[in-house]
């Protein structure tokens, strides 16, 4: 999951038709005709009971406050400035009377740094997540608490609201000097998602761990999951359960919790900080900009996985960090020692319990195996080379230990480019058994590349599609999203894992989205995407059955638009503006010997007019866009020259401007002044189109020449060639693919319809002998709804259809995704 994310808005049809990449919104009553021709002869690709799964990383609280069912948050005031510049040990506390968090040799443990001191008299109160600690009533709550006492002393612990008591409170005697961990439990007396839980102490009291559990946990299981989020995963029935990142697994510092690092509290996300006793578990700072306990950890994620019939799949880090940090480690015996961690990590999952790392398993509650197939090694490296390096290190090691593990690469953040292609490459070459690729793009991107895998080489790596999502929670991202799933099955014999990201977000915690999960303190929602997910998860058949479609009656229009200036944490100047059309009439020019009229300033920065330059000089701002001409205009040539003063990155030109989320430019020296591309922003989402690795000079003066032909465009830099490209690929809003259910012998029918006229579709079964009745599953709803709270504006309808035959019609409704069951004689 790369750092920099784009969120797209709603109204994601609007672009798409004004760039005539889809058909004109039709009247409610209006038809396109299609044809569907089916092959049942023909042998399709087999898919994996694996095919799609679920991708978990603890991003917008999906952990603490989320998936982990734990009420206290900093249950053991381990929060730092180190997580976030607003922590303190007592965020989420309040103390009433003397009250202090030390770190001493007085502690519980060694992992478990700091602790309270509770004054005689004296009280603290946690605040829970979101408003507060959510409790339903007639439910039991399990409360504990490590603790000592010199003298011994009273505990009074209680549950509240601003109304008042939400259950009976309870006296708790610390009988030790020493640390023991004391039990209580609570029965909710009133529903509130408000609470506080108050431990009051009659002496001085050293107090950690603090600690309040509803009974009621996914499956009854101690130190367990929030029961409605854990039951969400479940009903979607994943193949696979992917974890723990992303971003937490190749950022930060390589080296362990200990003395001799210094007790880093940035590191990567390590296997052995988040087993055994919580108590005993390391704490750790989240890339995304809060605390991990990790309560959930590496034992719970597997059990997860066993628990809902999913294949375990976890990520380790390769000692190359990405999202943004972009750093090759480089000491050999850190690298055997993660290495071996590794290997160790395999012998906790599969190993018998007389084994070392079985025998901490078997410790935790789980003496059987729990049968670890794949492991990933890194994520999102933009370093191909040297992560590969590494990455051969950790495969040559497994592979001689444990020849059956099958053992991930990855291509990088993007779906193409220069690091996608080396990585690539790198991967073929060394005959890596599976490659994760991530990408997250704009609707358009996904409508314009269903065939994306149709030209993969069979013979080489397979794919893993770890992470991938549409920019937003509408129903035209999720229609788009499951254009594209037909794709991935159609190349099941390629794309054999797939699952969207991210999993969850608390919405008050939000540093990501879309998300396929909301939720808060008290409930939870499906997103539209969810529902496609879970509609092609549990209807996914064994084996593809071959078949065509006729695709949507369209003209593709020329790319129309005005120009734009832009800089990106740079100041820059611009000079010599001109737009001449293709018949050599000047549509615009400008050398700012007077001032910038002609301009319209619609992006952040501070533009003005300078010795006769228009420029940019607020070197923090971020995209800066100024626009000029008329949205009309195509087939043209831009010019322009372009000096950078300072900063970080370099120019930026647009061409096809049609408002402030829709256009194109060429980002030269963009990334940290690492490399160059044209991005299409589509509704604020933005897509690469073709980038290359390069830089800017500060103060050289560059000259800028794009020339627009149709729906082709070449860009010139000094006068050199340096790269074209036709965006031409029609955003086909009709998709389908046909499986085959081995089980129950259906033919399943599914047809995506991502356009606002409904397809009046002929299905040819190819002679398949079929009952008349199918059974059918509908997404429905306009382009923009989105599920909510209190609103669920998509969700799938049944129904049944009595006119199958092996010709028939049906007509698929406007904006759906429909599958029917049709029961093969």
């Amino acid at each position: 999951m790369s750092r920099t994310r784009w969120r797209l808005g709603l109204g994601a049809t609007a672009f798409l038709v004004a760039a005539g990449l889809v058909p004109a919104p039709a009247h409610a009553e209006d038809v396109t005709d299609y044809a569907i021709t089916v092959d049942p002869a023909a042998r399709g690709a087999k898919i994996d009971d694996t095919m799609y799964g679920v991708f978990f990383e603890d991003i917008n609280r999906a952990a603490d406050g989320g998936l982990y069912a734990e009420l206290v948050q900093n249950r053991s005031f381990e929060y730092s400035t180190a997580d976030n510049s607003s922590y303190t040990p007592l965020t989420s506390w309040t103390v009433s009377g003397a009250g202090q968090v030390v770190n001493d040799d007085g502690r519980l443990g060694e992992r478990n740094r700091n602790y309270l001191l509770l004054g005689a008299g004296s009280s603290v109160t946690n605040a829970g997540y979101n408003t507060g600690i959510h409790v339903d009533e007639g439910k039991k709550y399990d409360f504990s608490v490590w603790a000592r006492a010199e003298a011994g002393t009273a505990l009074a612990v209680s549950l509240q609201d601003a109304d008042g008591a939400l259950a009976t409170a309870r006296q708790v005697a610390v009988t030790k000097s020493g640390w023991a961990q004391y039990k209580a439990t609570f029965t909710a007396t009133r529903t509130s998602s408000d609470g506080r839980l108050t431990v009051a102490s009659s002496a001085a009291a050293a107090l950690d761990m603090v600690s309040l559990f509803p009974r009621d946990t996914y499956r009854g299981e101690p130190n367990g999951l929030r029961k409605d989020l854990a039951e969400k995963i479940a009903a979607l029935h994943p193949g696979f359960v992917r974890f723990p990142g992303g971003c937490l697994v190749n950022t930060g510092s390589m080296e362990d919790y200990s003395t001799a690092s210094g007790w880093q509290r940035k590191r990567s996300y390590q296997w052995k900080d988040t087993i055994g006793p919580v108590e005993q578990r390391a704490t750790n700072a989240n890339f995304w900009g809060y605390n991990q306990s990790y309560g959930l950890g590496y034992y719970e994620y597997f059990r997860l996985s066993e628990d809902i019939g999913a294949m375990p799949l976890p990520v380790v880090p390769a000692l190359v960090t990405g999202c943004g940090q972009n750093k090759a480690v480089v000491d050999e015996a850190l690298l055997k020692r993660h290495i071996q961690d590794t290997l160790d990590l395999i012998e906790f999952a599969n190993g018998p319990a007389s084994s070392t790392w079985g025998k901490a398993r078997a410790k935790m509650g789980h003496a059987k195996p729990f049968h670890l197939t794949h492991i990933e090694v890194g994520n999102e490296e933009n370093l191909p080379d040297e992560f590969f390096a590494r990455f051969k290190e950790f495969r040559a090691a497994i592979q001689a230990k444990y020849p059956d593990i099958q053992v991930i690469s990855n291509s990088g953040p993007d779906d193409s480019g220069t690091t996608f292609d080396t990585a690539w490459q790198l991967n073929k070459d060394a005959k890596v058994d599976m490659v994760d690729e991530h990408y997250y793009n704009s609707p358009q991107w996904f409508l314009q590349n269903n065939d994306r895998y149709d030209s993969y080489d069979r013979s080489g790596p397979k794919v893993f599609l770890g992470e991938y999502a549409s920019q937003g929670n509408t129903f035209m991202n999720a229609l788009t999203e499951a254009a594209f799933m037909t794709g991935l099955e159609r190349n099941a014999d390629v794309v054999k894992l797939a699952s969207y990201a991210p999993l969850f977000a608390n919405e008050d915690y939000v540093q990501w989205r879309p998300d396929l999960i909301w939720f808060n303190n008290h409930a939870s929602w499906n997103s539209a995407n969810y529902e496609v997910q879970k509609l092609f998860m549990t209807n996914v058949g064994d084996r593809v059955v071959p078949s065509t479609a006729t695709g949507t009656p369209s003209l593709l229009a020329p790319i129309t638009g005005a120009v734009g200036l832009s800089t990106w944490a740079t100041t820059a100047a611009y000079d010599d503006v001109r737009v001449t059309g293709a018949d050599g009439n000047t549509l615009l020019t400008d050398d700012f010997s007077g001032d910038a009229s002609q301009w319209t300033h619609t992006g952040g920065g501070s533009w003005s007019v300078q010795d006769g330059q228009y420029v940019q000089t607020d070197v923090n701002a971020e995209n800066t866009m100024v626009s000029a001409g008329d949205p009309s205009w195509h087939d043209y040539d831009l010019t322009a020259k372009a000096t950078k003063k300072a900063g970080k990155e370099g120019f930026l030109v647009a061409f096809g401007v049609k408002d402030t989320g829709n256009y194109y430019w060429w980002n030269i020296g963009g990334w940290n002044n690492t490399q160059s591309a044209v991005e299409q922003a589509v509704d604020g989402g933005k897509s690469t189109l073709i980038s290359k690795a390069g830089s800017v000079e500060t103060g050289r003066t560059y000259d800028i020449d794009v020339k627009v032909r149709g729906r082709q465009v070449t860009l010139y830099l000094d006068g050199q060639e340096w790269g074209s490209f036709t965006d031409d690929k029609p955003a086909e809003p009709f998709r389908q693919v046909v499986t085959h259910d081995k089980k129950t012998g259906d033919l399943i029918v599914k047809v995506v319809n991502a356009q606002n006229a409904a397809a009046r579709t002929a299905i040819d079964l190819g002679g398949a002998k079929v009952a008349s009745k199918a059974r059918v599953t509908t997404l429905a709803a306009g382009p923009d709804a989105v599920n909510s709270e209190t609103s669920t504006a998509v969700a799938p309808v049944k129904s049944t259809f009595d006119g199958v035959a092996g010709k028939f019609s049906y007509t698929f409704p406007a904006n759906s995704v429909t599958f029917l069951r049709i029961r093969q004689r």
